[in-house]
């Protein structure tokens, strides 16, 4: 799977295929937030929805239209249900635990709600994809990440191996959850700790508003920065996804025998204070004389992993969060509803397998007039 993800959905080239989409969908979300007819605006919310509809129409165009909220609430659940810890994970040996619980139940119900929901999906693609191949001699169509799935299953020899379509479907709801979940937090979270703190927000609008403005280029260092030190903070991720050791090893002082689950804690690792002085403030500016990206190729910051079991779609994730949050500071300013100063602001984390807000962030954006 890591190999078609790699190598197939999230490519360089594969990820850039998708700019219109962002930039069509982030624009998108500005016309909502100057239309709005309320002063206040749930951010948390809009993020999600941001988040879903990019990844929504990266996999499949248009299809899913007036299934939209549906799909994305299969997605949520599934990612609720999954999230934290079980009484099973801690009795693994016990092997009834999931069904006593029900949890193995409300699983299965939620397989079955996402199976009808790509049944249809597939079906109505599949047919698309009949039709553009007859008018373009046979052309191999891989608009969508979809398509590629599709192309995959259709055709074994690429992989070496066949794609059953049991798999497409699994792989598509996965990267649905993880897509959704891991850019809109890194945005709630960004924003967050912007309008926390002012001078960081003044300091990135500016930066912002002269390269769009005057220089017509891209986005500068500073709000590059200010997202690696919310991804310090605020791993989307805080528990990376578990490894299994092949062979017992001694690892600093303890012996951890074959074939032990471990879980790397990049939340603790990010905070570890032998590795950034005042590991708990907020300070984008202590990345101006270190070279570190997101890579995991400096292990004091792996926000999403590193080496072969990196995040493969972490690139995807990073432009929508990186253009989402350009534009979002570009055409507005940002206030807190009634006389709520900024210091105050609630910082409290949601726990579990992604680590969210508490509260929802409610804010009141200003529109920017551009002289």
């Amino acid at each position: 799977m890591r190999k078609i993800c790699t190598l197939e959905l999230f490519s360089a080239k594969r990820v850039g295929s998708f700019r219109w989409i962002r930039e069509q969908e982030v624009a998108n979300l500005v016309k909502t937030l100057r239309t709005a007819g309320e002063p206040t605006v749930d951010l948390t919310d809009l993020a999600h929805k941001l988040s879903g509809s990019v990844t929504s129409k990266s996999a499949f165009g248009s299809i899913l239209r007036g299934m939209d909220e549906t799909f994305l609430e299969v997605a949520q659940n599934f990612g609720d249900v999954t999230a934290g810890f079980r009484t099973s994970d801690l009795y693994p040996s016990l092997t009834f635990l999931p069904a006593l619980t029900g949890f193995k139940d409300k699983l299965e119900k939620m397989r079955l709600e996402a199976d009808s929901i790509f049944d249809a999906i597939i079906d109505e693609r599949r047919s698309q994809r009949s039709s553009m191949s007859s008018s373009s001699d046979g052309e191999v169509v891989e608009d969508y990440l979809l398509d590629v799935l599709l192309n995959l299953h259709e055709n074994p020899s690429r992989l070496g191996y066949p794609l059953t379509m049991e798999v497409v479907k699994a792989v598509t709801l996965e990267l649905f959850i993880a897509g959704i979940e891991t850019s809109a937090k890194v945005i709630e979270w960004t924003m967050s700790e912007m309008i926390k703190h002012p001078e960081v927000m003044r300091k990135a609008q500016t930066e912002v508003r002269e390269a769009f403005g005057e220089k017509g280029g891209d986005v500068e260092e500073y709000l590059d920065n200010v997202i690696k030190e919310s991804l310090r903070l605020h791993p989307p991720g805080p528990l990376l996804l578990p490894r299994e050791n092949r062979e017992s090893v001694e690892l600093c002082g303890y012996h951890v025998p074959a074939k032990t689950k471990v879980f790397v804690n990049a939340w603790t690792i990010n905070r570890d204070p032998r590795y950034w002085s005042e590991a708990e403030a907020f300070c984008p500016e202590r990345f101006d004389d270190r070279v570190i990206d997101y890579k995991g190729n400096d292990f004091q910051f792996i926000p999403f992993g590193a080496g072969r079991r990196i995040c493969p779609g972490f690139d995807f994730g990073v432009e929508v969060v990186k253009l989402t949050l350009a534009n979002l500071i570009f055409h507005f300013n940002w206030k807190l509803p009634g006389e709520m100063r900024p210091e105050s602001l609630d910082m409290t984390e949601r726990l579990g397998a992604s680590v969210g807000r508490e509260y929802a962030l409610l804010v009141i954006p200003v529109p920017y007039h551009e002289n």
